[in-house]
């Protein structure tokens, strides 16, 4: 049998798959169809300083071979994570990785102070840069170098020994300026990809289908784009560990992330669709690794032949 544990940023997991961020919640609902000590790990989430509402309904609409979204971060805050999430997790013995995000540098900082004190027993911290920056309304933070390297260094300051992975958007001209900029500010590994910029109109009356006009588009539409990201960036920095995101349904999915050079995978829009969809992943990879004669994850990691 393929041993599929993997090492990601010196942390050990059970296997390279985890659920993405936004898609799992904090694990409870997931729990009636998933073992959560089964999978790999989970991506809360994201949590803020402050409980926020979110963005006005409707939020979601389906798009072909994908889904826009506009939640707007909608979450009860980092307190009632530590106080009521966390535990429960841990308690299931799940792989916990919080997940982060703020309008400020500064509510970024408190975020991950409030988990240096509180949260002990997560495994890693994916930092969301993909908010709106209220410091410089032209731009998310991870639109910009600057930016990504205030928010990377002050919560690398607040949380000096977490496993920190900076979440990139692929909606900018240079990928890898912005990964070197994390990476640079003390990231030890990267997620790639959030979503694409996207709209969808209703024809009949005229309307964005979405009440915040644009959202993020996700799902197998954008794995692709996500695929040539993870390429990029793993050329460009082979050392840092990169968790792919965007648009895995199914084993093959994943491995086109592997081979391409990312370390882990993470499961999202299609645990809308199929919730045990991570668990089915996780099985096909050991079944291609039994087939092909790979003793281990880590030899399938960027070994896509591009030449010859």
């Amino acid at each position: 049998m393929a041993d599929l544990s993997i090492k990601l940023a010196g942390v050990e997991l059970r296997t390279p798959v985890l659920v993405a961020s936004g898609t799992f919640g904090a694990g409870r609902e997931g729990s009636y169809f998933v073992p959560v000590n089964q999978l790999g790990g989970i991506i809360v989430k994201s949590t803020t300083l402050t409980p926020w509402k979110g963005k006005p309904t409707p939020r979601m609409c389906e798009t072909p071979s994908g889904m826009l979204n506009a939640i707007g971060i909608q979450n009860k805050g980092i307190d009632h994570f530590i106080s009521t999430d966390l535990p429960w997790l841990l308690k299931k013995d799940a792989t916990v990785f919080a997940s982060i995000a703020g309008n400020t540098v500064d509510e970024y900082i408190k975020v991950a102070d409030k988990l240096r004190t509180g949260g002990r027993g997560i495994t890693g911290v994916e930092i969301n840069i993909s908010c709106p920056n209220l410091e410089d309304h032209s731009n998310m933070f991870s639109h910009s170098p600057e930016s990504t390297t205030a928010v990377v260094a002050g919560v690398r300051k607040a949380l000096p020994k977490a496993a920190l992975f900076p979440k990139l958007s692929p909606n900018v001209t240079s990928l890898t300026e912005i990964a070197g900029a994390a990476i640079e500010a003390g990231a030890d590994g990267l997620s790639l990809i959030n979503t694409l910029f996207g709209m969808a109109i209703d024809v009949e009356h005229r309307r964005p289908k979405l009440a915040g006009v644009t959202g993020g588009l996700s799902g197998p539409a954008i794995r692709p784009v996500a695929v040539r990201a993870v390429w990029e960036v793993h050329n460009a920095f082979p050392h840092i560990p990169v968790i792919g995101q965007g648009g895995i349904s199914t084993a093959e999915d994943a491995l086109e992330f592997i081979l391409a050079g990312a370390s882990a995978v993470a499961v999202g829009t299609s645990n809308f669709v199929n919730p045990r969809s991570s668990l089915e992943v996780t099985k096909g990879i050991g079944e291609y690794m039994d087939r092909n004669h790979v003793a281990s994850v880590a030899e399938l990691v960027g070994s896509v032949k591009t030449e010859g």
